[in-house]
């Protein structure tokens, strides 16, 4: 499947897997999450993170203060997941650094995303490893992914020190705290 054909795919509704620079990641367009959570047998609760193009379109979702664009003007694109505040809740956002992904992502808009695997299991690093999931609407290979670590996963609201939820690709002591920014 080609990109024009993955981002057809998701507007019609429907799961695709595609490379970013961690893993192969599963994409939903916001709404179909379920769907995610049914491929990958995931409790429903889990959070997805959302995936842009640029710090622009993450915007339109979270709310990104001074701290917060710095952290993205320093890391993305790039292995860094920063969980902003969404209304009434909260939301995790990334720009990831691999073409393929990018291009998926100006082609389609933002995508929730989360890695391309069955709960529980290592994610996949192929598009064939992915591929064998059920009903995804379609494959975008990239070729293999580097694998290793998952992006790091920091929160930044109002009024608390960041703080690190999963530690990942970049390693915490690399982010500082509040106070080198």
């Amino acid at each position: 499947m080609d990109v024009a054909a993955a981002a057809a795919a998701l507007r019609a509704g429907g799961v695709v897997a595609f490379p970013t620079d961690t893993v192969y990641g599963l994409a939903v367009i916001p709404g179909r999450e379920a769907l995610i959570s049914e491929i990958k047998g995931r409790p429903a609760e889990l959070p997805l993170i959302l995936m842009v193009a640029s710090p622009a379109e993450a915007e339109r979702f979270v709310a990104v203060d001074a701290r917060a664009r710095s952290y993205m003007e320093r890391w993305w694109p790039g292995p860094l997941t920063l969980v902003l505040p969404a209304g009434d809740s909260t939301l995790g956002v990334r720009i990831p650094d691999h073409p393929l992904a990018l291009e998926l992502l100006r082609a389609a808009g933002p995508l929730l995303t989360t890695s391309a695997n069955r709960h529980g299991e290592p994610p996949a690093l192929t598009a064939a490893e992915a591929g064998l999931l059920p009903g995804l609407a379609g494959v975008l290979d990239g070729g293999r992914a580097p694998g290793g670590e998952p992006s790091t996963v920091i929160a930044l609201l109002a009024g608390q020190e960041m703080t690190v939820i999963r530690e990942g690709a970049i390693s915490s002591h690399l982010l500082g705290g509040d106070e080198h920014l």
